[in-house]
C-alpha cells in the first residue's frame, strides 16, 4: 500500500480500526501543527476525522512522538537538501497492533514523513468512515536528502491553486523539493521592481498562445510557505542566459544587437545593463524564497552564443547568486565553466537517449532546419559534461531524460477513452514513449556511469515540461501515476524495484487521486481498484 517502498516492513498479527473520532496525542507542542496537518488530510483522503490533543501520557488511538528510539541502527541519508539543512533527518518508525497505533521520529519533519506512510495505508483501506489497518511495525529512511520536481510554470502558466495541488502530491510521495522554472522564451513569472515591462510584455503570454499570468510577491509568499508546511523547500529558477527570448521581448537592450547575431536570442553579456537585470532578478528571488539555501540560474541550450561568452557569463552570474548568500545550481550544460564544490549540476542528457537521437534523423525531422546542427553540436558536448563536473568536484543532481522526464508520450494504453485520446498529444515526440512499469525498472548505475553514489550525488529530480501540458488537466495526467514511481526509485534508489510488487502497491492509490479530484492516467497495465474498466 505504502509508495515509496519502506527500508523495513515486518508484518505482524491482527488489525487495528481507525475510526471517526479517535484521537491522536503528540508528546510536544512541537509536533501539533504536524498532527493537525496529517488529521486535515486523511479527512479528504478517506473521510476519517480525528481530533488532536498534546498529552505526553496519553493512552490514544494514535500516538506520535519525537524520539529515536529503535532508529539508531539505520542508515544516514545520502546527498544534499534544498534548505541548507545539515541536521535534517529523516528517519521515522510506525507501529500498528491490535491497541493502536504510533508514529515516531526523531525530528517534525521524520515524525511528519511516518504520518504520511500512515495516510497512505488508511486511505488504501478505509471504507465507510474506517480505516482497517493490518499489524504491522516499519522502520524507514530514504536513501537520498534531495528528492524533487521540476515544475515549468513559463510554458503553461499555472495558477497559484493548481501550484498548490501539485506541492500535495509532492507531499503524499515524501519529495522534499519544488524547482520552479520561473521563465523562459514563453514567458516570465515574477516581479522585478524597476523591470514593469517583464509583467505587461514577458508574462502576457505562454506557448502555443495560451494565456499568461504572473506571481505576485504574495503568490510566492503563499506558495513557500504552503510548501513548508509540508516540509517541500521551493526552489527558483531564472533561467539565463540562453532561453530568455521573453526578457528580451520585454527589454530589447538586454540581448544582442541585430548585428552581431544570426537571430540568436540570449542575454548579452557585454550589456551593462544586462548585468543589472541579472542583479536585481536573484536579488528578488534570494529575499522571497527564503526557506531555498540554492538559486537555479539555467545555464542550458544558450544556442548560438559563443561558447566562451556562455562561460564567461555562468561564471559571473554565479558569482552574483553567492553575494546574494545563495548557492548555485545550472542544468549540466554549466560544467563547461570551472565549477566546483561550491555548484551543484542538474544533469539531464542522458547518453542513452542523446545516442538515440544523434544516431537517427529524429532531429532533422522534429527541429527546424536552422537549429539542427546547434542542437547537435550541444547533444555531442553533452557526453561529457556529467564526467567533466565529477571531475571539478562538482555535486550532481540526477534528472536523466529516459527516465525522470516526465513529459514523455505513454505507452501504456488507457482505460479511460479520454485519456487515450489524449495520449496522442501528450509528450514531446522527440522522446520515445515510456510504460508505468519503464519509470521504476532500472538501475541507478546504468544511467549514472562513473558517478560515486556515495560522495558524488545530491539526489534526484524529476522535470514536467509544460510544452504539450495545455493547462492543469493535463499536466496532472503527466504527473500521475509517473511520480509516484519517480518517488520510488529517489527514496530507495539503491535497490531496484519489483515491478509486480510496486504494481500492486500503485493500484491501490488510485482511491486517493479520486478523493483528491485529481486527473491521472488510468494506464491499462496497472490493476487499479478504482477506474474504469476496473469495477
Amino acid at each position: 500500500m505504502i509508495i515509496p517502498k519502506t527500508y523495513e516492513n515486518r508484518p505482524g498479527t491482527g488489525r487495528f480500526v481507525l475510526e471517526d473520532g479517535m484521537t491522536v496525542a503528540v508528546d510536544s507542542p512541537e509536533l501539533l501543527a504536524v498532527a493537525e496537518g496529517f488529521a486535515n488530510e486523511l479527512r479528504i483522503d478517506a473521510g476519517i476525522r480525528l481530533h488532536v490533543t498534546v498529552d505526553p501520557a496519553s493512552s490514544a488511538a494514535l500516538r506520535v512522538r519525537l524520539s529515536d528510539h529503535g532508529l539508531d541502527d539505520l542508515p544516514r541519508s545520502r546527498g544534499g537538501r534544498a534548505d541548507g539543512s545539515v541536521a535534517a533527518d529523516e528517519r521515522h518508525g510506525l507501529q500498528v497492533d491490535d491497541d493502536g497505533v504510533a508514529v515516531w521520529g526523531p525530528t517534525p519533519e521524520a515524525v511528519y514523513r511516518g504520518l504520511t506512510s500512515l495516510r497512505q495505508l488508511a486511505a488504501t483501506t478505509s471504507t465507510e468512515g474506517a480505516a482497517h489497518l493490518p499489524a504491522l511495525s516499519i522502520r524507514d529512511v530514504p536513501d537520498y536528502s534531495w528528492r524533487g520536481l521540476t515544475l515549468d510554470v513559463a510554458r503553461t502558466f499555472h495558477d497559484v491553486d493548481t501550484v498548490k495541488r501539485v506541492i500535495d502530491m509532492l507531499a503524499l510521495y515524501k519529495f522534499n523539493v519544488l524547482h520552479l522554472h520561473l521563465t523562459d522564451d514563453q514567458g516570465w513569472r515574477f516581479d522585478v521592481p524597476g523591470w514593469p515591462q517583464l509583467l505587461t510584455v514577458g508574462a502576457a503570454g505562454a506557448a502555443e498562445d495560451r494565456p499568461g499570468g504572473y506571481y505576485t510577491r504574495a503568490d510566492i509568499a503563499e506558495l513557500v510557505e504552503y510548501a513548508a508546511d509540508r516540509f517541500v523547500t521551493v526552489v527558483p529558477e531564472v533561467d539565463m542566459p540562453g532561453h530568455s527570448a521573453a526578457a528580451i521581448r520585454s527589454y530589447p537592450e538586454l540581448g544582442p544587437a541585430p548585428e552581431n547575431h544570426s537571430g540568436a536570442v540570449y542575454l548579452d553579456p557585454a550589456a551593462d545593463r544586462a548585468w543589472l537585470f541579472v542583479e536585481d532578478a536573484v536579488a528578488v528571488l534570494a529575499d522571497q524564497f527564503k526557506t531555498s539555501a540554492f538559486i537555479h540560474i539555467g545555464g542550458d541550450e544558450a544556442f548560438g552564443m559563443p561558447a566562451e561568452a556562455h562561460i564567461a557569463f555562468l561564471e559571473r552570474a554565479a558569482a552574483i547568486v553567492r553575494e546574494q548568500g545563495k548557492a548555485v545550481i545550472g542544468w549540466q550544460e554549466m560544467a563547461r565553466t570551472n565549477v566546483s564544490a561550491r555548484e551543484t549540476v542538474q544533469y539531464w542528457m542522458s547518453l542513452t537517449e542523446v545516442d538515440a537521437m544523434l544516431g537517427s534523423q529524429r532531429l532533422e525531422e522534429l527541429i527546424p532546419p536552422e537549429f539542427v546542427d546547434v542542437v547537435r553540436e550541444n547533444l555531442e558536448r553533452g557526453r561529457t559534461d556529467l564526467h567533466r563536473a565529477l571531475a571539478l568536484g562538482a555535486n550532481v543532481i540526477a534528472s536523466p531524460t529516459s527516465r525522470y522526464y516526465l513529459d514523455r508520450p505513454f505507452a501504456d494504453s488507457a482505460l479511460d477513452s479520454g485519456h487515450e485520446q489524449a495520449r496522442s498529444r501528450l509528450g514531446m515526440a522527440a522522446y520515445t514513449p515510456t510504460s508505468i512499469e519503464d519509470g521504476v525498472n532500472w538501475d541507478i548505475e546504468d544511467e549514472l556511469p562513473g558517478v560515486d553514489l556515495d560522495t558524488q550525488l545530491v539526489g534526484f529530480e524529476a522535470a514536467a515540461w509544460c510544452e504539450t501540458a495545455t493547462g492543469r488537466e493535463d499536466l496532472e495526467l503527466l504527473l500521475l501515476p509517473r511520480l509516484a514511481g519517480v518517488s520510488e526509485r529517489s527514496w530507495r534508489a539503491r535497490t531496484k524495484s519489483d515491478w509486480p510488487d510496486y504494481r500492486q502497491r500503485l493500484a491501490t492509490h488510485s482511491s486517493v487521486w479520486n478523493a483528491r479530484g485529481w486527473n491521472w492516467f488510468t494506464a491499462s497495465s496497472v490493476p487499479w481498484i478504482d477506474a474504469p474498466g476496473n469495477s
